[in-house]
């Protein structure tokens, strides 16, 4: 079924017949959609259910329960909010603690009723008896499960068990601008791949070839991207490295290297800073190889390792790395980012040139979790990994957004986990 955005708005609800290809009806199934207007508070509640002496409905063991948790629609319909997992033979189960968002609870409203729990055993499901729960029921809250059949045939009975609501948490879910409005920092690392893959500078088929009439793609990405994350770093001063090159005095190869050449103190004044140091860095280092990253990730990640033990919510790092291939040590570099993903940082990769970028597409966890070479798994999807010729046309604006899409949500996921609210905000 198609319709736009604007049709269920506008209708706030909207039922159509669902189709197969070539405009033939699926029978009489139908879709419906409804809009609602959800509120600000973007908090969510933290559930704990047991139950106790339930009836044993299977023949050779006990019963295997699950319980369901469910909401009032407007139009006084129900709609299933969670499914618990299933605890085998156990007649008095006690259910995992579940998190529930309160806009799919109760669509942030805290006086919307829910139905009563719904209990299952095997593929059989009965109603819980007892008034609707409010969106704040006191821990501890029970309600009978009552088989209709058993409450007509059976003179004296009760109940077949009880659902009690162990344990009831409510935290809000703060927004990336709570963070930055509180007063966190966002301190920005640009590094530039200086291998010869690259080719010559002086050439002006070279990706790193600074012509007069415009600038190459990789000053187009930095200034995209560094104009945009300068607004939320109060010093505005950038840390500028790069990797892959032989630099001076000894023209060793370096994978980590301040382009300003001073390696006390290697950050630079705004963009701009960042763009000069980049111009006078180029006729300085020869360009080289390999193409390894690990080493400036890992960097940047000791100096996010520190702010971690603040346990404040005060700095947040971003690393763009800017290179023209796929990394050559992806082994150490999925090792670094696993690493990384346990702290206050993101990482953005943006691919420049014609290069066939499919190997970098595994480093973004779009597609399913990224491991170590030794199996650890991330603890969150940290890496952006952007192809600067499919935005090569775009405005600027809009290689930001692309490339910056996923920061916020990274900042909010990271202190989240470790329960961090907005500076001078207290606990959550």
């Amino acid at each position: 079924m198609e319709c736009t955005l604007g049709q269920i708005v506008a209708q706030k609800k909207v039922t159509r017949p669902l189709l197969l290809k070539f405009g033939r009806n699926a029978g009489k199934s139908t879709i419906t959609v409804v809009a609602e207007d959800i509120s600000t508070n973007n908090g969510y509640v933290e559930l704990s259910f047991r139950a106790q002496k339930l009836d044993d409905k299977d023949v050779f063991s006990k019963s295997d329960p699950f319980l369901e948790l469910y909401r009032v629609n407007d139009d006084q319909s129900k709609q299933l909010v969670y499914r618990t997992e299933v605890v085998k033979d156990n007649l008095s189960p006690v259910w995992e603690p579940f998190r529930v968002s309160l806009s799919s609870l109760c669509s942030c409203e805290e006086a919307r009723p829910l139905k009563p729990p719904a209990l299952g055993v095997g593929v059989g499901t009965g109603t819980l008896g007892g008034g609707g729960v409010s969106a704040r029921p006191c821990a501890q809250a029970q309600w009978e499960c009552v088989n209709a059949k058993y409450k007509q045939k059976k003179r004296h009975y009760r109940n077949s068990g009880l659902v009690i609501l162990a344990d009831l948490k409510f935290s809000r879910v703060y927004s990336f601008l709570d963070y930055i409005m509180g007063g966190c920092q966002i301190h920005f690392t640009v590094a530039i791949d200086f291998t010869a893959s690259n080719g010559d500078p002086r050439n002006s088929c070279s990706l790193h070839y600074i012509s007069p009439f415009q600038p190459n793609e990789y000053l187009q990405a930095l200034v995209a991207v560094g104009e945009v994350c300068q607004d939320y770093d109060s010093d505005k001063r950038f840390s500028a490295l790069g990797f892959g090159a032989r630099i001076p005095p000894k023209f060793e190869v370096s994978h980590d290297f301040a382009i300003n050449f001073n390696p006390e103190d290697d950050e630079c004044e705004g963009i701009q800073g960042v763009v000069e140091a980049y111009r006078n860095c180029l006729p300085r280092v020869q360009l080289y190889g390999p193409t390894n990253v690990a080493p400036i990730i890992s960097k940047v990640a000791r100096v996010a390792a520190a702010e971690e033990h603040t346990g404040e919510a005060s700095r947040y790092y971003i690393l763009l790395i800017l290179t023209d291939g796929v990394v050559t040590d992806m082994a150490d570099t999925r090792e670094a980012i696993v690493r990384a993903s346990h702290l206050p940082m993101s990482i953005i990769i943006v691919g420049v040139g014609n290069a066939d970028f499919t190997d970098m597409q595994v480093l973004d966890g779009d597609d399913g979790v990224l491991r170590s070479p030794r199996g650890e798994p991330a603890l969150r999807d940290i890496v952006q990994f952007v192809p600067f010729r499919e935005l090569k046309n775009a405005s600027p604006a809009a290689l930001a957004r692309c490339v910056l899409a996923e920061v916020p949500k990274q900042v909010v996921e990271y202190y989240s986990h470790k329960e961090l609210p907005p500076p001078g905000l207290g606990a959550p």
